[in-house]
């Protein structure tokens, strides 16, 4: 047998072996569509509202879930984010699941083409969307906490409660009085359904990542700690809004530490008055007994007279050298100020805003 004819046996042999080959595949796939079928006939209407009806969407819907939720509550959400699809799907899986034996939350994706199948898998795995929330710099820990609230399931009593409960803030380390220096404003990720100690937690870690060792260097070097930084920076927040000018003002009160005269800062005042929208001080309320009054008491407060900005607490950390050692508030109530290195100039600068607020009418 010569070379060509045992290539011509060859190529026969190969031909009716993948012939034979696809058969097979074909014999396979008829099966699989077969079984396919039959399990849909059995199966019916079930297993088309489980797995093969789709949800259409135009755009990624959220489902919340909080731990009172039941199948039928999110059952009649699930209604209301797809405008009325049918969610039958869902009513099946839970009832041959048990769904309701055991309590869930969290914030859930419901993505166009999804199948009851998926969401419920996605549910009932935990399987959550992250939020993005903003803990803003404010006055006192109640709008904090009703501001972030609004951003998670944790209700603001809950959180203000916990801030302020003196065992539980001395676990950190914290005072009554310091612990509102425990947060760093900014924005976080964090999973919907984090309660109030999950959320002091989380603000504990990122408080530790805001400490760096460069900015723990600095704060030593000024001779303050952390809390007395953010007490300092409390005070810059509420003396200006000029970002600009905080470096300014945290020098000011800097060169008033050092040389150690009494801070003199009005927001304490009004801290200490229970009023921090007050535009006007008078004589009489630099007598107001408190340990916040910093005419009365030299050095710091006892802590923060509200939620120090990560702008003001840089400020104190980076503060301006100069030597000025008197402020007040320019009399076009730009929000800004005039400084001066002397009494007698500071003097001329305090008269010309009485007379603004005069001109005004601002008593208070």
């Amino acid at each position: 047998m010569n070379f060509n004819t045992k290539i011509s046996i060859f190529a026969r042999y190969k031909s009716k072996h993948m012939a034979r080959k696809k058969k097979i595949r074909q014999g396979i796939a008829v099966v699989a569509t077969i079984a396919l079928t039959t399990a849909a006939a059995l199966l019916g209407y079930p297993y088309y509202e489980v797995k093969i009806k789709k949800i259409e969407l135009d755009t990624t819907a959220y489902l919340y879930v909080t731990p009172e939720d039941k199948s039928a509550s999110i059952i009649e959400k699930l209604d209301k984010l797809t405008g009325g699809q049918s969610t039958k799907g869902f009513s099946i899986l839970a009832k041959h699941n048990d769904f309701d034996s055991r309590s869930r939350s969290g914030k859930f994706a419901i993505k166009d083409g999804d199948s009851m199948h998926d969401i419920y898998r996605r549910i009932v795995s935990n399987e959550q969307t992250p939020v993005r929330v903003t803990v803003p710099s404010t006055r006192t820990v109640e709008l904090m906490a009703g501001a972030v609230s609004k951003q998670i399931m944790s209700d603001s009593a809950s959180l203000a409660s916990l801030l302020k409960n003196d065992t539980y803030m001395s676990c950190y380390g914290y005072t009554p009085e310091t612990a509102i220096s425990l947060i760093i404003p900014d924005t976080y990720e964090v999973y919907w359904n984090i309660d109030a100690e999950q959320f002091i937690q989380r603000m504990a870690e990122e408080r530790r990542k805001f400490w760096n060792e460069s900015r723990k260097k600095k704060a030593k070097e000024l001779g303050l700690t952390a809390e007395e930084v953010a007490t300092l920076a409390s005070i810059v927040d509420e003396e200006t809004a000029n970002t600009a000018e905080m470096p300014t003002v945290a020098g000011l009160y800097i060169n008033r530490l050092k040389q150690g005269m009494m801070l003199q800062a009005d927001p304490t005042v009004k801290y200490a008055l229970g009023d921090p929208t007050r535009r006007r001080i008078l004589n009489k309320d630099l007598e107001v007994n408190s340990p916040y009054n910093t005419y009365k008491n030299k050095g710091l407060p006892p802590g923060p007279i509200r939620i120090p900005t990560k702008q003001a607490l840089e400020s104190v950390l980076n503060y301006k050298k100069h030597d000025y050692i008197y402020m007040c508030a320019k009399e076009d109530f730009s929000g800004t100020h005039n400084f001066a290195k002397s009494l007698s100039e500071h003097n001329a600068n305090a008269k010309r805003y009485q007379e603004a607020l005069n001109k005004r009418n601002i008593k208070k």
